[in-house]
């Protein structure tokens, strides 16, 4: 048995067991919904405040209803929002409507053709987000520099794109995620860009704490499938980066023993 003791993954002072963070979003409906995140294994549910029902719309299905705050971690996000101002005003009306609920993750997008961090309006809006109470994990781009300010300001967790939201083109730059980890002071969550369970696997091998993903479940033909194909790739990420892997070489290494060879 392995002596190596993994160290728990711990947001705002609670502890999970999972690692995998999804979303709610582009599913068929809210029984899809729940059991493509059932299968998923995932403890943290981050919700679209702007985009999905969670009270504010008497009346009309509510998010909670599937997904209940009593079995998940939920995670209001401003997804949607273009500046600072938008931003913090979602984030606030997360807290009305969740009974005064701190955890938000912040996004604060630059255009609609590319969902990019709008960089500048996310440190704007960080720097008040923290200054009222919250604890922020913030969507932003893997530019070392920038998650090291927003580690410094306050946010509880930092999380580079690995690819642009929606593409699942897996992890684009990996140097940079290794400099931002290399350099990490609070955790580092993949965000925006898996697409299959291997990507969840390469970015825990870099060794990010988490991911999170909603289109690489939502998207796929088989949305449960998939949900328990990336809790595992996930556990098996995490599993291979505390191993260690082997050296690469350029050339062949018998994998025998050559001492006892008959002759």
């Amino acid at each position: 048995m392995s002596a190596i003791i993994d160290k728990p993954f711990t947001l705002a002072g609670r502890t999970y067991e999972s690692r995998l963070l999804v979303g709610t979003g582009k599913y068929k409906d809210l029984e899809e919904t729940r059991l493509a995140i059932e299968a998923s294994g995932a403890e943290i549910v981050t919700v679209a405040v702007r985009r999905t029902n969670i009270g504010q719309n008497p009346g009309e299905p509510n998010l909670l209803d599937v997904i209940s705050p009593d079995k998940y971690t939920i995670l209001p996000n401003t997804a949607g929002c273009y500046d600072a101002t938008e931003a913090v005003r979602t984030c606030r009306l997360a807290r009305e409507l969740l009974d005064g609920h701190k955890l938000v993750k912040l996004e604060v997008l630059a255009d609609q053709k590319t969902l990019f961090p709008n960089v500048i309006e996310t440190l704007k809006a960080a720097e008040v987000l923290v200054k009222e109470g919250f604890d922020v994990m913030v969507y932003t781009s893997d530019d070392p520099i920038i998650a090291r300010e927003l580690a410094a300001m306050g946010c509880i967790a930092v999380m580079p794109l690995a690819g642009l939201i929606g593409t699942g083109l897996g992890i684009c730059n990996p140097y940079n995620l290794r400099i931002i980890l290399e350099e990490a002071t609070v955790p580092v969550l993949v965000d925006a860009g898996v697409g299959t369970a291997s990507d969840a696997t390469i970015a825990m091998e870099l060794g990010c704490e988490a991911v999170l993903m909603n289109s690489a479940i939502a998207h796929a033909q088989d949305p449960i499938l998939m949900g328990a194909a990336m809790k595992h790739a996930i556990i098996a990420g995490r599993m291979a980066y505390l191993a260690g892997r082997m050296p690469k070489k350029l050339y062949a290494s018998a994998s025998s023993p050559l001492d006892g060879l008959i002759k």
